[in-house]
């Protein structure tokens, strides 16, 4: 057996990668180091089904992942048109991998729309799986193409699979007593069972999957199952497949632990419940379904064995209005939504910081303005953060860098949030709500403890002697007031929107008093004590990229592929966005050059130029799709040379 294996360097996310080659007893088997395949056709066939499966199956297998749903917003949009188009990219490997790839591999075009939407994306040499059935010229005519991509041309120097799908499952279900429609919805389980056998990926837990999912269905369920079982047996039958592809497990990616596949939204849900369990609090979730937070809603919806109650209101402004009312009550307060939520409750929030009330808002971001585009990503909501409220509102935001990510920072906004009195905004993106990575399940005893002490009698004695409770005395450490709960005797407060007076908290229109009350719930903010911001420059750069956010993994893995051709470049990434680190000031002075790559205009930068009076330069992209590596690489060169 010859082998070529990958030095250190081409292992990097995006790089090129070798290839080892075995023979096989009847087919040829070749050995890769990763592999990205995009699966594509009509929002209702069933692509993130599909890519869902075979990612689990992926994570089971014990390879590095990541991936890229993207479908469209309407719930169907006509069948065969570009807009229609829903696809699923997963990219795999044996080794640490950080985006989900720039380019696939291997494309599986379910119709004509599929191939045209997704045909600039895959380059030349890369394998194209089309469903030849679907090629008629009415679907191809809906998206402008008179003859046939897969007889004019179109598709030369790509190495392309035209495989009936639909006839082949049709007769692969002819045994079973569904109609030719009913047949025809499960070709999508027939591809997964041809790319399962090209990269040899278990089989039993998608069996299991549908076993379970069609319970009710049994001969669904069977049916299923069957037109999975053909797809893998036309793979291993065919000629037109000769050759299958093994992706060894990322045995040294990953540290000792239990790991799982998970979402962002998931992540946060289990992040949410957790920080409920370490704080020792009920968790209240108050919120209105929008794409793309609906999720959240969903997941902890099933978690009431842990104390979860849910509340799905009317609108965004009934949603939150709940859950600053649960927390006045005491409990764990978390309202979800994405950029037009956060819109409407924007004077709950304000209220929220002038009650000084623990209260997680989660914003799921997407494409704006307005309604925008809601199943597209973006980062154009961190100045709404930062000063979408009227008056002197300050807020701590908090954003997650990854999906698995989003636990650790649902954990972390819960802290501040319960520790300061103060509403806290965390700021996730669709990117990584709908996107996956694999997960290590933490041990209890590494979450931090955030049990807090309720207000149990008088804090403040009059100058008669009199001792009575002030719910405005503050913690001289953390200038958090005291947390009250209704019903305590002795304790009882005024609350509302009106400005309050310093510790007695009663209502107050002197300018003085309103001065030191704005005043003082800045410097509560600015006191918050989170952790320096960490620089990984191992050859003392001139140029630092800054991040945030989601666009950790782009920004990695372009700084991987700079370094492996020997450029010097820095990376920082920023979890905490207000307060922002207290070194962040010194260290963006250690640099010749910062660039600041973000899915909006400059928001970041605009805030970095403005405190600390460097000229950072943005590198920006609002098309709703993360950002490529190699995109960035190339920006980030022209920076470093320029």
């Amino acid at each position: 057996m010859t082998s070529q294996v990958s030095s250190p360097a081409e292992q990097a996310d995006g790089a090129v990668v070798g290839e080892q080659r075995k023979p096989a007893s009847e087919k040829d088997v070749r050995r890769l180091d990763r592999v990205i395949i995009r699966f594509a056709g009509d929002s209702g066939d069933g692509m993130q089904l599909t890519g869902d499966r075979f990612t689990s199956e992926t994570a089971s297998f014990g390879n590095d992942l990541s991936t890229l749903p993207n479908f469209p917003a309407e719930i169907r949009a006509p069948a065969g048109t570009l807009p229609g188009v829903s696809s699923f990219q997963l990219h795999f490997a044996d080794h640490d991998i950080l985006t989900p790839g720039d380019a696939p591999n291997v494309l599986v075009a379910m119709n004509p729309a599929a191939l045209r939407a997704n045909l600039a994306d895959v380059p030349r040499g890369a394998e194209i799986i089309v469903n030849t059935d679907e090629f008629t010229k009415r679907a191809m005519a809906k998206v402008g193409w008179a003859t046939s991509p897969l007889e004019d041309g179109t598709l030369d120097g790509y190495s392309v699979h035209p495989v009936p799908l639909t006839t082949l499952t049709v007769e692969a279900l002819k045994d079973f007593d569904l109609s030719r429609k009913e047949a025809e919805r499960s070709k999508n389980m027939f591809a997964l069972g041809l790319l399962s056998w090209m990269y040899h990926r278990p089989t039993e837990g998608t069996e299991k999957f549908l076993t379970t999912k069609f319970a009710k269905k049994p001969h669904i369920a069977a049916a299923n199952i069957a037109a999975f079982r053909a797809g893998w047996n036309f793979g291993e039958t065919t000629e037109d497949f000769a050759v299958s592809y093994e992706v060894a497990p990322a045995a040294h990616a990953f540290p000792t632990g239990t790991y799982r596949n998970i979402s962002g939204n998931l992540a946060l849900s289990y992040g949410l419940i957790a920080a409920s369990r370490q704080a020792d609090l009920p968790l209240y979730l108050g919120s209105y379904p929008i794409t793309p937070a609906s999720d959240i809603l969903h997941e902890l919806s099933r978690h009431k064995n842990f104390g979860v109650r849910t509340f799905q209101a009317e609108d965004e402004i009934a949603g939150i209005g709940a859950a600053l009312g649960s927390a006045f009550g005491g409990s764990l307060a978390v309202t979800t939504t994405s950029g037009p939520g956060v819109a409407l409750k924007s004077e709950t929030i304000g209220l929220a910081v002038s009650l000084e009330l623990p209260l997680l808002v989660i914003d799921i971001q997407r494409g704006g303005p307005s309604t925008g585009l809601p199943t597209k990503t973006e980062q154009a909501d961190l100045l709404q953060a930062m000063y979408g409220r009227n008056g002197e509102a300050p807020v701590p935001i908090v954003a997650p860098r990854t999906p698995a990510d989003c636990f650790d920072a649902a954990v972390e906004a819960a802290r501040i949030a319960l520790s300061y009195r103060t509403p806290v905004l965390l700021l996730s993106d669709g990117y990584l709500a709908n996107g996956s990575e694999p997960w290590r399940i933490p041990e209890i005893d590494e979450l931090p403890d955030l049990r807090v002490q309720f207000a149990q009698g008088p804090n403040h004695t009059l100058d008669d002697g009199t001792e009575v409770f002030w719910p405005y005395k503050r913690d001289p450490q953390t200038l958090a007031r005291p947390w009250a709960i209704p019903g305590t005797p002795g304790l009882e407060h005024r609350i509302g929107g009106i400005e309050k007076q310093d510790g007695t908290g009663n209502i107050s229109y002197d300018p003085a008093n309103h001065d030191f009350m704005v005043r003082t719930r800045q410097a509560k903010i600015d006191g918050i004590d989170v952790p320096d911001v960490e620089v990984d420059d191992p050859h003392s750069a001139d140029t630092l990229v800054l991040g945030w956010g989601s666009t950790y993994g782009p920004i990695t893995a372009a700084v991987r592929r700079l370094r492996a051709a020997g450029e010097s470049i820095a990376q920082a990434h920023l979890r905490h966005l207000n307060p922002f680190p207290r070194n962040l000031g010194t260290v963006l002075q250690r640099y010749e050059k910062v660039v600041i790559p973000e899915m909006n205009l400059g928001q970041l930068a605009t805030l970095v130029r403005a405190k600390y009076l460097v000229d950072a330069h943005s590198y920006n992209q609002v098309n709703g799709m993360p950002f490529k590596a190699e995109q960035l690489a190339t920006a980030l060169k022209e920076a470093i040379d320029g």
